[in-house]
């Protein structure tokens, strides 16, 4: 009795970790604003779907050109739900004394763009090659007194996307329309791109949907 007892613990055990490894998997490739979902999209999809964020933060389109077939591994990903342009459509400058260099007076746009759509366009290419269901989330908004983004250039920059995404078949999650309706109080501070937790969260929420709804076709 006690070796058949151990017998159906241990297969309850070794279905249980079978179960785990059979998940799908999901990466999320993007900057600290997906960093900032990324947390509520695991607990969404928990056991349902295994998620991942790479290490660090994408930044703009150049680093994911470097870094993009190392984010991506060995792993066979059966969703991949990514973005750049935050980065890509700032200004900097070397002298300036905000958080990040930013100075959209001053200084100089970090990715024209002409060369986010010619980057874009190589990423989605090596991405697809994954076989991975893609799913391009737009970038979020710009709002009013942002130091080294420009209002409306999140616009340009997602139209941009389209085109490229549109080229490639590629799923479009709207993030930017969905953090258009939010009310201030849901943003860090005036000014600033990030979001408080219960911001995060309903960009988690959208974004796990997007994951199952790819999965489900």
């Amino acid at each position: 009795m006690k070796n058949r007892t151990a017998w159906t613990l241990f297969l309850l055990a070794l279905t249980a970790s079978l179960g785990a490894k059979d998940l799908p998997k999901a990466l999320l490739i993007g900057d600290s604003i997906s960093i900032g979902y990324t947390p509520h999209v695991v607990a969404f999809l928990k056991g349902k779907v295994e998620v991942r964020h790479h290490k660090g933060n994408a930044q703009h389109t150049g680093t994911g050109l470097k870094m993009l077939d190392r984010w991506v591994g060995e792993t066979k990903w059966d969703v991949i739900h990514f973005n750049w342009g935050m980065w890509d459509l700032c200004y900097r400058h070397p002298q300036s004394k905000v958080q990040g260099r930013r100075d959209k007076e001053r200084g100089t746009l970090t990715t024209s763009l002409e060369q986010y759509e010619k980057n874009l366009d190589q990423l989605s290419a090596r991405l697809k090659k994954t076989k991975a269901k893609l799913i391009w989330a737009h970038s979020t908004t710009v709002p009013e007194g942002e130091a080294g983004r420009k209002v409306g250039d999140d616009d340009k920059y997602n139209q941009a996307a389209v085109r490229v995404m549109k080229k490639h078949g590629v799923e479009i999650n709207d993030l930017n329309a969905l953090t258009d309706s939010f009310p201030a109080e849901l943003f860090v501070r005036p000014g600033d791109v990030h979001l408080k937790a219960e911001g995060s969260k309903k960009l988690g929420q959208a974004v796990a949907l997007k994951i199952m709804k790819a999965l489900s076709q």
